[in-house]
């Protein structure tokens, strides 16, 4: 079994942030966001973000941009706001990019990460749903 974790920061405070990732048993927390070095990222800028996922939780930190939207489609969705375009056009490119030769090795117990709050209107969602419906015997955990 490939259990994949999902988060947002957005709206969560260090200590829930941390503790919920620690209570679920991450292994992991791979960075899903296209830009993980903005002010806008409080605790979770890249470097910081490594630091304290090892300190407080021991936990491990990968950054893999390929599971991120590429930068016009994100401002095509800011623009427009049109979830099912986004959707599309998210889904062609992780099709493209062949996101499902990863090592599930390295996704297992692992939790994406990305700054929206909830996962309905989220890429790590898509990249979860994306891994489950390629690969065999996954399950899918939001926190």
């Amino acid at each position: 079994m490939i259990k994949i974790f999902t988060i947002g920061f957005t709206k969560k405070t260090a200590k829930q942030f941390f503790l919920n990732l620690k209570k679920a048993g991450v292994k992991c927390v791979i960075d899903a966001r296209l830009n993980n070095t903005s002010q806008l990222a409080g605790f979770t800028k890249k470097e910081d973000l490594k630091f304290f996922l090892q300190e407080i939780c021991n936990i491990d930190y990968l950054h893999l941009p390929n599971l991120a939207p590429t930068k016009i489609i994100l401002e095509t969705y800011k623009n427009t706001k049109n979830w099912k375009l986004y959707e599309e056009q998210f889904i062609n490119l992780m099709t493209s990019r062949q996101i499902e030769t990863l090592d599930p090795k390295i996704i297992n117990n692992s939790c994406l990460l990305c700054s929206e709050e909830t996962p309905e209107f989220c890429h790590r969602r898509l990249v979860a749903e994306y891994l489950y419906a390629k690969w065999e015997q996954v399950e899918i955990q939001h926190l």
